[in-house]
């Protein structure tokens, strides 16, 4: 008996003097959700895994995608996470909604949303049109420019793909012009300036993906964090300069993931998002978050119900 309480001690205290170092050992790492399943969408992040980036600035990094029951968000205020990717509309949202965020890199600098419209349409000619929308969000600015512009769209909520539009149940569609654009024209669909409506060419030109943390995680590990964002944009950098081996990448987490879709697809979506990521103004990539476009897409969803306050782009930068 002695024996075996004398055991028993021993693995007790083994296991809780392990605990510490294992709540340490996961208090040092930053895990990464992206907003959606692997694509070339982020292919920087990939890029600075892969290549030892993160490695190399002293900071510990797993990439976890979300899932249906868990998305990038939710995995954040449940501590599942400590950074995601956020439209700038919806860090807004979320900021409003109490809940403190750090904007520690902006990737990209123009918006990527437009509407396709079935039949060869104008998008603004279509009153009353059903016009498909995310059902994760994503669609404030369509619902900001259907409210102002008297076009009182019926906005059908779809998860993930094109497929409503393409058979016929919907009379336009929103969709990224570096994702469900390229499904729709893989589809067969035609596209023309007609029945194409860009938003980034109509006042509606507000910044898109950018990497966020809890003001609160941020605080605390300031150094880290910034580590960690660097890491990130040197990541992107790599891709813009050498696109083929970043495919590559990209395709090795799409295969892990078990997602549908191919080569040419990811292709299409790597030089769109690096498209994307060029400012009009200053030809240039950035890194960084407007504070121009935050007053304007603030603006534009208080004015139209979708705020209850402005949030300041001081709220969102790393102080």
């Amino acid at each position: 008996m002695d024996t075996k309480r004398w055991m028993l001690t021993v693995i007790l205290t083994l296991c809780f003097s392990m605990v510490p170092f294992t709540m340490a050992a996961q208090d040092e790492t930053i895990v990464f959700t992206p907003q959606w399943t692997a694509q070339a969408q982020f292919a920087g992040y990939y890029v600075a895994e892969a290549k030892g980036f993160y490695r190399e600035a002293g900071v510990k990094v797993r990439i976890e995608h979300p899932t249906p029951t868990q998305p990038a968000m939710a995995r954040l205020q449940q501590n599942r996470c400590q950074a995601t990717t956020l439209q700038l509309c919806q860090a807004l949202e979320i900021v409003d909604g109490g809940v403190p965020l750090v904007n520690i890199l902006q990737t990209s600098m123009n918006n990527a949303m437009v509407i396709v419209s079935a039949r060869n349409e104008d998008p603004l000619k279509q009153k009353g049109a059903r016009v498909g929308i995310w059902s994760v969000g994503f669609g404030q600015l369509a619902i900001c420019m259907s409210i102002m512009d008297h076009l009182n769209y019926e906005f059908v909520r779809f998860a993930q793909n094109v497929n409503l539009f393409v058979a016929g149940a919907l009379d336009a569609t929103l969709a990224m012009s570096y994702n469900e654009y390229y499904q729709l024209v893989q589809a067969g669909i035609t596209v023309t300036d007609k029945n194409v409506y860009r938003f980034c060419d109509h006042g509606y030109n507000v910044q898109e993906d950018g990497v966020y943390m809890a003001r609160s995680y941020y605080e605390k590990h300031r150094d880290k964090a910034m580590r960690f964002a660097q890491a990130s944009k040197k990541g992107w950098e790599y891709v813009a300069k050498h696109p083929d081996e970043a495919l590559d990448i990209v395709m090795k987490y799409v295969d892990r993931e078990k997602i549908g879709t191919n080569r040419v697809m990811q292709q299409l979506m790597l030089k769109e998002v690096l498209r994307l990521q060029v400012d009009r103004e200053s030809k240039k990539r950035e890194f960084r978050l407007r504070p121009d476009m935050v007053k304007r897409a603030s603006h534009l969803m208080v004015q139209n119900r979708m705020l209850d306050r402005e949030v300041t782009y001081q709220e969102l930068i790393a102080k």
